[in-house]
């Protein structure tokens, strides 16, 4: 077998045994899975939208960079 069938199997068999203890865990336990999960995906979700917003900051100070030197070389054409 191949490394990338290795990987996979051994991947596939991690989370057969993730999924296992979760079902075999108290409430509470599975309780603070999902908690931390969900931490997770909200923590994720908040970094994405920071740099989305961080690119779309960059975008507007290039427009307006090149404005004001698209304004300037008409001003000298004159």
């Amino acid at each position: 077998m191949g490394n990338k069938t290795n990987g996979l199997l051994a991947l596939l068999g991690l989370g057969a045994l993730a999924w296992w203890k979760y079902k075999k865990s108290s409430p509470e336990d599975q309780q603070k899975v999902k908690d931390t999960i969900n931490n997770a995906k909200d923590n994720l979700t908040k970094f994405g939208n920071d740099i989305k917003d961080k690119a779309n900051q960059t975008v507007d100070q290039l427009k307006n960079k090149a404005d004001e030197l698209k304004s300037e070389a008409q001003q000298a054409a004159e």
